[in-house]
């Protein structure tokens, strides 16, 4: 998908990428819509396990940053919500997964924003997350487009207030390039 875009996805092309033939693609799934929900799902279920190991970092808002930041990841979420615009049964996987994600890290964030002393109800953590996360999606959109006027501010403005609140970003032995 991230290739050649959701257009392309066939279960023809899927099935010869997996080394399946499509008589079992169309067994197993039925219908391309039901494979494409169980791939979001399944993609989704990893990204939950990495969002706790994430925010389980001594420094967690430099991880999640690291990870709402990384085009790799943005690249395929662009490709299921286009797609979702055209199939409802994977646009609602999209909302309840987004939600389950939101809530982990308010929950999360929301003991480390206290312990770092900041005020929550001028921060909202809810609302930061919304402006990190939308301008992060946002930037990866631009540049898709090789707009990137304000990104290195828009970033810089991030990273600095991450920083006043964690200090530089350290390695940890938890962490591998492949990791962050």
């Amino acid at each position: 998908m991230v290739e050649h875009g959701y257009a392309a996805v066939t279960t023809r092309r899927v099935a010869a990428t997996a080394g399946a033939n499509s008589g079992l693609m169309s067994y197993y799934f039925g219908t391309l819509e039901n494979l494409f929900v169980e791939l979001f799902r399944r993609r989704s279920e990893r990204s939950l396990d990495r969002l706790v190991q994430v925010l389980d970092d001594p420094q967690p808002l430099w991880a999640l940053w690291e990870q709402i930041y990384d085009p790799s990841s943005n690249a395929i979420v662009m490709e299921f919500i286009a797609l979702a615009n055209h199939r409802k049964a994977l646009k609602s996987e999209i909302a309840s997964y987004s939600r389950k994600h939101r809530r982990l890290q308010i929950e999360r964030l929301t003991t480390a924003l206290e312990g770092y002393g900041v005020d929550l109800e001028r921060w909202p953590v809810a609302s930061l997350l919304v402006v990190v996360a939308g301008t992060a999606r946002f930037l990866h959109i631009e540049e898709s487009f090789n707009v990137e006027i304000g990104h290195p501010d828009a970033v810089a403005l991030i990273e600095r207030e991450i920083r006043a609140l964690e200090g530089e970003r350290r390695k940890h032995r938890s962490q591998t390039p492949a990791a962050i």
